[in-house]
């Protein structure tokens, strides 16, 4: 699609890094389990917005560098490919922590809405992500106009499933407490999967 190489991959991509239980996901089913569906939506909204900055930002500087470093633009690859295994290494070996969230007094969607935010801008590591993952879908010479469209579907996959999270409200806060096993084992999972899309990607850098 457009310029975006290994098109399947970048979709598989984002699914996984969705899956992966992060901060963002703890914040949005703790509004929902707190204050119902509205509070969720407004921190999925939360999510959405400090996610998309750091897009921005990432893409601003990768597409100066595609244009003025292509050598660089290569390095980034490779960085991106070794960063996509370091962080399947890491899931695998991560134990996941419980959320025991403590009951509290209601509050109003905008609270949530800043709360998401905040947790979403206060990550360093998602600007990482971007500058790393984005190079790595990038055909050489790709204009700014895929990573747009690269931007719409991080966007997009983002929503439709902290969404989904949402509507099944708390019977998601109350399973993803009460199964530590099976999240455990879906990290791992996860991990495997981002260690093989990693050295997939990284054979087909020239």
């Amino acid at each position: 699609m457009l310029d975006i190489q290994n098109y399947s991959s970048f979709i598989t991509a984002l699914l996984v890094f969705q899956a992966v239980p992060g901060a963002g996901t703890i914040a949005i089913l703790d509004a929902t389990a707190r204050d119902g569906r509205s509070a969720g939506m407004a921190a999925v909204l939360g999510t959405l917005v400090g996610d998309f900055l750091f897009m921005v930002a990432a893409a601003a500087g990768l597409a100066a560098i595609m244009q003025a470093y292509p050598l660089a633009f290569q390095g980034l690859q490779w960085f991106g490919a070794a960063y996509l295994c370091w962080l399947g290494v890491r899931l695998i070996r991560s134990r996941p922590s419980a959320d025991g969230s403590e009951p509290a007094r209601s509050q109003t969607s905008r609270v949530y809405f800043r709360r998401a935010l905040m947790v979403s801008l206060t990550n360093p590591k998602v600007i990482l992500f971007f500058v790393a993952f984005f190079p790595l879908f990038l055909k050489p010479g790709a204009s700014t106009t895929t990573l747009t469209v690269m931007m719409l579907h991080v966007t997009v996959l983002s929503l439709v499933y902290q969404a989904a999270l949402v509507l099944i409200g708390r019977l998601a806060a109350v399973r993803f407490a009460a199964f530590p096993g099976a999240r455990r084992m879906a990290t791992r999972l996860s991990g495997f999967v981002l260690i093989g899309l990693g050295t997939k990607l990284a054979t087909g850098i020239r």
